[in-house]
């Protein structure tokens, strides 16, 4: 039994062909009684083998996105007066690195601590349900929040979004990081800063390991650029958003080195 592969291939051991050019004599649902008729099975059962094997794939379970497109435009430029200050900038890369050193450091303990039982965190591939954990279903559903009334026991998460808590984010692997991180920013590319968005960009980030994969690296640019073009339409430098997304712009460039959007002092 010759194919075309075997004539490519040289035989590594001799093997003496079947009785017949088809090998009907040998049984393949017995175990061979010797050496020689066990090479002879192997060698039928690759000749039964056809020669293109097609997988079937579930397109469902693949990322929606398999390329990886890092964009190498800039930051828009923020308005006169609405950049921060260098010194402003290596002081929260500061805090943050100090931040970063911490959650590594208590990983292990606040990932054991027991969760209440009104947490329940969705599976790593749950956008739809990460983004109402996270916001709230108050902004995820963009809907009014509740007046809180005399008998109002405490704040619902639910309602209003889980805070990152270390018991919570500790607990998050690497991709799931990635992942919800991902979500987040799809989320605000077609909204507005929402505190509640600021509190887990800065969490995740700090939980982000360096260094960067280049999904990850394409989403904090994705976020730092989206940051800027929120902050460019702001009219105020009061305005209570313009301080997280210069914080946001000041982390992805100076911290995780995407030097070419950083912020320039006014």
């Amino acid at each position: 039994m010759k194919s075309d592969v075997e004539e490519l291939m040289p035989r590594l051991l001799p093997v003496e062909t079947c009785g017949t050019d088809t090998g009907e004599d040998l049984n393949l649902n017995e175990p061979p009684r010797n050496p020689q008729e066990y090479l002879r099975q192997v060698q039928l059962e690759a000749s039964l083998c056809p020669d293109v094997v097609v997988a079937k794939i579930d397109p469902k379970k693949l990322r929606r996105k398999q390329t990886v497109n890092v964009s190498l435009t800039g930051c828009q430029a923020a308005p006169q007066g609405f950049s921060p200050s260098l010194k402003w900038q290596r002081q929260q890369v500061s805090n943050f690195s100090e931040i970063r050193r911490s959650i590594s450091k208590h990983r292990q303990h606040w990932s054991g601590q027991a969760l209440d039982d009104n947490v329940l965190m969705p599976t790593q591939d749950s956008e739809e349900q990460w983004k109402k954990f996270c916001l709230g279903e108050n902004v995820y559903l963009n809907s009014p929040p509740t007046d809180p009334g005399s008998d109002d026991p405490g704040l619902d998460y639910v309602k209003v979004g889980f805070p990152p808590f270390l018991s919570i984010v500790s607990r998050l692997n690497q991709a799931t990081v990635s992942a919800v991180l991902e979500y987040l920013i799809n989320w605000f590319e077609e909204r507005e800063f929402v505190p509640q968005l600021g509190r887990w960009q800065y969490a995740l980030l700090a939980c982000l390991e360096k260094p960067l994969l280049p999904e990850a690296h394409s989403l904090i640019r994705q976020l730092a650029r989206r940051s800027s073009e929120v902050r460019a339409n702001l009219e105020r430098q009061e305005d209570e958003s313009l301080s997280p997304l210069n914080l946001m712009i000041c982390l992805v460039a100076r911290y995780f080195d995407q030097n070419d959007l950083a912020d320039k002092e006014d």
